[in-house]
């Protein structure tokens, strides 16, 4: 392929990496948008179809990886620097001691609502490489590939990091980061069953009750592609992480044949909490962290990961492209994954913690939390986690619109 040609792919593939986003209702949590007319309105999706660009983004990758093996962050005073999260995502001691310890002052923002609304605050700054005044962000796995893809990041200086030891065995690599160089798992999270065993009158384990005539219009399947497909690949005996769009659209259309039939309520994002906690329905495809919350008001409520496996997710901690201070945000990936650190961020937001050796702790200091299988799995239940899929763009695109087709959006 000429350079000229190359060039032109490289850009298009940023062009829709910047139209197809993940949006995420609140923190930890993303409800899938069709961006077909989006694509289609640019007349960037015929582009496509005459010119392949895959191989172009593997490219880019594979020069961030080699610019990331010689990143190297020296140690300066810690100063002042901003840290961007999603809402009710931090125990906020956990900030002042970080102050208190290393000085310097964190901007602490709770401005991520939304993947997509989120990169549309910066996305100006980032395509036309400057800085975008947060030194942290924090993204999850579709998006998180995105800006890898896309440049948008920053490698971090593993020499700053030590603690990324104690990151646990399963995260240690993802498909669009095989080495960890760019990103950092922050909080991860489980899609499974969730149900009122009041109205079911029995246990729930399978993926394939939601199929069961039983639960005839008396269930939910979330709107999200990533983590409806990949759960009903999962049912197949398939692993997503390894799926191709075929695989993806032939789940797809498995979901539309029953939903053809009336087997699902309705698609929804995270509102079927609402949907659950008064009735509406018995059973729903249900985020893990969610269910923690929902028990304490109502113990009738379950969750139980699918015995054929579930869907985990990850949000990540991240630097940005020209990020101002590096040394600092290192400096707080490494409080973070200091075991007494994690255990306490873990006991305040109630997911699955990416760091090793906290259960010990929380044994001590929160023994409820550290008995609490959604929050820390059995290693049996860990084995059978599985990632999302790798897609390209005009993939995603594919899937989004063929989703899009089943709920109607």
């Amino acid at each position: 392929m000429r350079e000229d040609d190359a060039r032109a792919q490289s850009a298009l593939e940023q062009a829709l990496d910047r139209q197809v986003l993940t949006g995420r209702t609140s923190r930890r949590r993303f409800v899938g948008r069709s961006a077909g007319a989006a694509l289609m309105a640019t007349g960037l999706a015929s582009v496509l179809s005459a010119c392949g660009i895959d191989g172009t983004a593997q490219e880019n990758v594979a020069e961030l990886q080699k610019e990331a093996a010689s990143v190297r962050h020296p140690k300066v005073p810690i100063g002042n620097w901003t840290f961007s999260n999603w809402p009710l995502y931090m125990d906020k001691s956990v900030l002042k001691s970080f102050d208190r310890k290393y000085g310097g002052k964190v901007k602490y923002v709770e401005d991520i609502n939304d993947n997509n609304d989120f990169f549309g605050k910066v996305r100006q700054q980032l395509t036309q490489d400057q800085p975008i005044g947060r030194d942290i962000v924090v993204l999850t796995d579709p998006m998180a590939a995105r800006w890898v893809r896309s440049g948008f990041v920053t490698p971090y200086d593993f020499r700053n990091v030590p603690n990324r030891k104690n990151l646990v065995e399963n995260l240690k690599t993802i498909s669009y980061d095989p080495k960890r160089q760019f990103t950092l798992p922050f909080q991860t999270g489980a899609i499974g069953i969730g149900y009122d065993i009041r109205a079911t009158g029995r246990e729930l384990k399978s993926i394939k009750e939601f199929f069961n005539p039983q639960f005839k219009g008396k269930c939910t399947m979330l709107a999200e592609p990533y983590d409806s497909a990949s759960t009903v690949l999962i049912m197949q005996g398939k692993d997503p992480a390894k799926a191709s769009i075929d695989d993806m659209l032939g789940a797809v259309a498995f979901i539309e044949k029953a939903a053809g039939k009336g087997q699902f309520r309705r698609f929804t994002g995270n509102d079927y909490t609402t949907d659950l906690t008064k009735g509406n329905v018995e059973l729903v495809l249900a985020y893990s962290g969610d269910m923690v919350q929902l028990q304490a008001d109502n113990p009738n409520l379950r969750f139980a990961y699918p015995e054929e496996g579930a869907v985990t997710f990850t949000d990540n901690l991240m630097l940005p492209a020209n990020v101002a201070h590096p040394y600092a945000a290192e400096t707080m990936f490494n409080y973070l994954y200091e075991p007494d650190m994690a255990a306490k961020l873990c006991a305040y937001i109630n997911y699955i913690s990416p760091v090793d050796g906290i259960r010990p702790i929380l044994e001590k200091t929160d023994p409820d939390i550290a008995k609490n299988e959604l929050i820390f799995p059995t290693d049996e239940i860990r084995k059978r986690l599985r990632l999302y899929p790798s897609l390209s763009t005009r993939e995603e695109q594919q899937m989004y619109e063929a989703m899009a087709k089943v709920t109607g959006a």
